[in-house]
């Protein structure tokens, strides 16, 4: 007798960013590589979850905590950010950009 095997899938999918910069300066690297790893991580988790059929992914990128409240963020991360919306997706993917809380 076969068994089946039902997988859910969520519909949306949340994920905080963050710790690319203290990667980085563990392996004796500039902070700029770090970002450019999660640059890289983010392009594959994109393609992941639109291969398992997940229809929103959320990622959370900036704390204004962080950052410091009404400042820009600094440019390395900008650049990051700019290059992965930048084609870094799917053709069937749209980015967007919501501003900040």
């Amino acid at each position: 007798m076969s068994e089946s095997i039902f997988v859910t899938v969520p519909e949306h999918v949340a994920i905080i960013m963050d710790g690319n910069g203290r990667w980085a300066k563990q392996r004796g690297l500039p902070r700029t590589m770090g970002h450019r790893k999660g640059v890289e991580a983010v392009r594959e988790t994109v393609r992941a979850a639109g291969a398992a059929g997940i229809k929103y992914l959320t990622l959370f990128a900036f704390s204004p905590r962080r950052t410091g409240a009404g400042q820009k963020p600094r440019s390395p991360i900008c650049s990051a950010c700019s290059r992965l919306s930048s084609g870094a997706t799917s053709p069937s993917s749209t980015a967007k950009t919501c501003g900040s809380r």
